[in-house]
């Protein structure tokens, strides 16, 4: 039941009515409900909470780029999550120019390939510092030669073995790069009417900048789609056994060799002194006798000690264990 309106209140709405200042047909239209047109061409078959998670796993996939493509490339490689959407697999196949470096990938052991669409001046950066350039792309595109797709080839392996970790909380998968193409019209992996999901990332080598296009079909997800939602995500990230890494490291540390010395003393003498000193010679100490040595482990006093000789060395014995408090 709707607010009831006092008379005074019914005064002034009639007032502004009447005045100009309300219009009853615009207060007509705003009780009126939005409804929005359903496309059956292009159904959504992916929630923003998919795409949010498809974010999550491909955010842990570029940070594993970053980090592994500078030892291939020697040089600094950025990688970072700038997009994820929604769309029919002909409107991806329709952006893509060529000559363009499409990576055909199964995705075992989900049934069906997804794609990895490398910009092509990515490319040609890739193959001039596999070869020992700079890593600058071409002026004007061209289409790969055999032995550039063979050097290119090499990087989409090491990206497609990637994947593995990402999706571990989904789906183990066993992903294998099947062929490279650089004409879009032979990349037809599903119907083109089909929906899928296109992650976009933005990858940048030294000073060369490029996109990098993921294309996930709805058929190969599937199966898994259940499993893209951040509440199950979160509930099946394993939690680490630091049992028997520990006792791993403890038992490394162990056998570890560290510099161990004991100090006598110290002194300052000068230049000339130094320069002129003789064998026979004696430097005066800061310490005498009697006192106890200072033992440091690396750079570090750990002890005190007294000197003497063990067998036929000369030995010191531990007076004192120096805390880290003290």
């Amino acid at each position: 039941m709707g607010d009831v309106l006092s008379q005074s209140e019914i005064d002034n709405l009639l007032a502004a009515l009447s005045s100009g200042e309300l219009d009853a047909e615009d207060m007509k239209q705003s009780n009126d409900k939005v409804v929005k047109n359903y496309d059956f061409n292009r159904p959504s078959k992916f929630s923003k909470e998919h795409l949010h998670t498809l974010e999550i796993i491909f955010e842990h996939y570029s940070r594993l780029l970053s980090t592994s493509l500078p030892v291939y490339l020697r040089k600094n490689v950025q990688v970072e999550v700038i997009n994820s959407e929604a769309q029919v697999y002909q409107e991806f196949s329709n952006a893509l120019s060529n000559p363009v470096l499409l990576g055909i990938i199964d995705f075992a052991p989900l049934d069906g390939n997804v794609i990895i669409e490398i910009a092509d001046n990515i490319g040609y950066a890739i193959v001039d510092r596999m070869l020992g350039g700079t890593g600058v792309p071409l002026e004007k595109s061209r289409d790969f030669s055999e032995i550039e797709l063979a050097i290119i080839e090499r990087i989409f392996t090491v990206a497609t073995n990637l994947l593995i970790e990402p999706w571990a909380n989904v789906v183990e998968l066993s992903p294998r790069l099947q062929r490279i193409e650089t004409n879009s019209q032979f990349a037809q992996i599903i119907s083109p009417s089909e929906m899928a999901s296109i992650i976009t990332m933005n990858m940048r080598i030294g000073s060369v900048e490029g996109m990098i296009n993921v294309c996930l079909p709805y058929d190969v997800l599937e199966p898994v789609v259940d499993k893209l939602n951040t509440k199950y995500w979160y509930s099946t990230v394993k939690v680490a056994d630091n049992t028997s890494q520990r006792e791993v490291i403890e038992v490394a540390l162990a056998k570890a060799r560290i510099p161990v010395k004991a100090v006598l003393g110290k002194s300052t003498i000068s230049v000339n002194d130094f320069v002129n000193i003789q064998k026979g010679d004696i430097i005066k100490l800061d310490t005498k006798v009697s006192d106890e040595l200072k033992i440091y482990v690396g750079n570090i006093e750990k002890f005190l000690a007294l000197p003497g000789a063990s067998s036929d060395s000369y030995a010191v014995k531990i007076s004192q264990v120096i805390r880290e408090e003290e």
